[in-house]
């Protein structure tokens, strides 16, 4: 099985104010020019959010006004009509982006709750969007804050929200998924149709000097679960090992990982091969007899 995709099969909009680092541009250039769609903004900023930490608890907040992406900004490009949607918002803006692809596209739908929409008042709305995506993807603190579950994370925790939301229905006729993101825990994969599977994070809490930055690990889990998706024919189980092993990249530092070549001309990120780590990972689980297919909500 092919490990990566290739960059022009992958695709983002990025939105450029006057004040946009050129070093940036050509920082992201060199992870594969065809799958950056720059939109410059001379009277916009480019959107800043703050991130902060402090023990388990995440502080987001938007330092300037956002830029707002629809479906509709991707037709005439080549991203338009995608296999696979990762979009963040909150539940009515999910629902208002659900309504311009169910019509026109036949994309499997990955959607990751904005953090501060994370709050037992915004399950009304939650409800009204999961029967019409395909996958629902809240790391652990957000998925418990939504069904007023306590914290901190346990595994038993994740699996009752889990069943909260299936028991609502996600997908057309239930046939959704839920993944759960947990850190160190790994994730936990669960439709109506199959039992719930954990899978390890690459880097487990015995490995806690290789995480630097946990910063963008959500994000960089689900493109590499897109990805997977793509690999994989639509395997939910196998994408979420790659999303594990997206994901391990990315917190070894601050910002992105860097790219090279090894002497047999395979792709390295931070010095080491992806496929490796993913064989790795593999073998660490067992893969229980059962349909992990996903298909559009």
């Amino acid at each position: 099985m092919i490990s990566r995709l290739p960059p022009s099969q992958i695709g983002m909009i990025v939105d450029k104010g006057p004040e946009f680092p050129a070093s940036m541009e050509a920082s992201l250039m060199k992870y594969g020019q065809e799958m950056w769609t720059f939109r410059n903004h001379s009277h916009h900023a480019t959107t800043r959010v703050l991130n902060s930490y402090k023990g388990e608890n995440r502080r987001f907040e938007y330092n300037t006004p956002r830029i707002r992406l629809t479906p509709k900004d991707l037709i005439g490009t080549d991203l338009a009509n995608p296999k696979v949607l990762h979009f963040i918002c909150s539940p009515a803006r999910a629902s208002a982006i659900m309504s311009e692809v169910q019509d026109e596209w036949s994309s499997i739908t990955v959607y990751e709750p904005i953090p501060d929409s994370c709050i037992p008042e915004e399950l009304p709305a939650l409800k009204k969007v999961l029967p019409l995506i395909s996958v629902l993807s809240p790391n652990a603190e957000e998925a418990l804050s939504l069904v007023s579950l306590p914290l901190p994370p346990t595994k038993d925790r994740v699996e009752k929200a889990t069943d909260d939301f299936l028991d609502i229905g996600v997908g057309k006729e239930g046939n959704g998924w839920v993944i759960i993101r947990c850190g160190a825990l790994g994730a936990y994969l669960k439709s109506r149709a199959t039992t719930g599977q954990w899978i390890e994070a690459f880097w487990t809490e015995k490995d806690g000097d290789k995480v630097v930055d946990v910063t963008g690990a959500g994000n960089s889990f689900l493109g590499g679960f897109a990805a997977g998706l793509r690999l994989s024919g639509g395997d939910v189980y196998e994408a979420t090992l790659h999303a594990s092993i997206s994901a391990s990249f990315i917190i070894e530092q601050e910002g992105l990982p860097a790219i090279s070549e090894d002497s047999m001309g395979r792709c390295q990120w931070n010095g080491d091969v992806p496929s490796r780590r993913l064989d790795i990972l593999r073998k660490r689980h067992n893969k229980k007899d059962q349909i992990y297919t996903c298909t559009r909500g």
